[in-house]
């Protein structure tokens, strides 16, 4: 099996349960995630939509959903036309609890050979990793302005 083309470990301090509903729940998610709102049940078979200041820009279809140790969806960029045309990808947290702080591992895997995706979520989810620790640490997300990411034909 090939590794995954992205990997992203970070520790918080928080509960499980804090941080499942910082990753599902939209009044957490608009907070540190650029505004978006994650639209979905979150029970495996139902579908997610990214919808980011009014505008649906990733969607996908819950794959699994282990309150408060695992969650997987497909993820199929949906506002970049050419992102448009890339297959769907899978995204993976897993949460570790160590005492009072959670290990966060976040796999994102999928990508077709020179995707521009891959390119896209390889600077944003450091990003909105980011804010979600600053947030579920200070109860405030770190304001990363889009222009920061470096990703062509974002600002």
């Amino acid at each position: 099996m090939p590794k995954p083309e992205f990997v992203y470990v970070t520790y918080i301090e928080a509960t499980p349960d804090k941080l499942w509903d910082a990753l599902t729940r939209s009044e957490f998610t608009r907070q540190y995630w650029f505004d978006t709102e994650l639209k979905s049940d979150w029970k495996v078979g139902s579908s997610l939509a990214l919808v980011m200041s009014g505008t649906i820009t990733d969607t996908g279809e819950i794959l699994e959903a282990d309150r408060p140790r695992r969650l997987s969806y497909t993820f199929k960029h949906e506002a970049d036309p050419e992102m448009r045309k890339e297959p769907a990808t899978k995204v993976v947290f897993t949460l570790e609890p160590h005492g009072k702080i959670v290990k966060l591992i976040v796999t994102h895997e999928g990508f077709g050979v020179g995707s521009k995706l891959l390119d896209g979520i390889s600077k944003g989810w450091p990003a909105i990793l980011s804010g979600l620790k600053s947030l579920l640490e200070t109860g405030k997300a770190a304001a990363i302005p889009l222009a920061a990411l470096g990703i062509e034909g974002v600002e």
